[in-house]
């Protein structure tokens, strides 16, 4: 059974349809240092994240979170950032899976986006479906990540499940 700690942190708001373009904007794509993408994600959009965002925080949106381009780099920035999770009203579903393959928690909450604003203390709960505005003393429920979705992301993402299956040692 694998386990993911209660996810607690400052909530990051944004609004629907959120590409993987202005996530990560395809000129740095010539990289896939996860340092280098953390230092750009986001920068179209909300030009000062990455000096706002602290290791656990939470990015909450609306609506098909992630769409766009079917790129790897968009989670993988925004993890590298120190983001926690990610819970949106919904997400594109390429982005979802590419998320869950690198090991970075997402969770659809249609809720989250009305019980919540930028600043917020946000407290999640991956395995339950629980999602607490600790700063409105508001919550939301929603349908949990299914256990082996947890696992793989326990594990670090799909590569790393896959290289502790096979006896292999861990990839960062």
């Amino acid at each position: 059974m694998s386990q993911l700690s209660l996810l607690k942190g400052k909530a990051h708001k944004y609004g629907d349809n959120v590409d993987t373009d202005v996530i990560i904007p395809a000129r740095y794509l010539t990289t896939i240092s996860p340092e280098e993408l953390a230092a750009r994600v986001l920068e179209d959009l909300d030009p000062g994240f990455v000096n706002k965002v602290r290791p656990g925080d939470v990015l909450v949106a609306g609506e098909n979170f992630g769409c766009g381009s079917s790129r790897e780099h968009a989670p993988l920035a925004i993890k590298s950032a120190g983001v926690s999770c990610v819970v949106a009203k919904s997400f594109a579903r390429i982005f979802f899976r590419n998320a869950i393959n690198i090991g970075l928690p997402v969770l659809e909450c249609p809720e989250i986006a009305e019980i919540t604003e930028t600043g917020d203390a946000i407290e999640v709960d991956v395995a339950s479906g629980l999602v607490r505005n600790l700063t409105k003393k508001a919550e939301a429920r929603t349908q949990p990540l299914p256990e082996f979705l947890r696992t793989l992301v326990t594990q670090g993402g799909l590569v790393n499940y896959v290289r502790a299956r096979l006896g292999l040692s861990k990839q960062g």
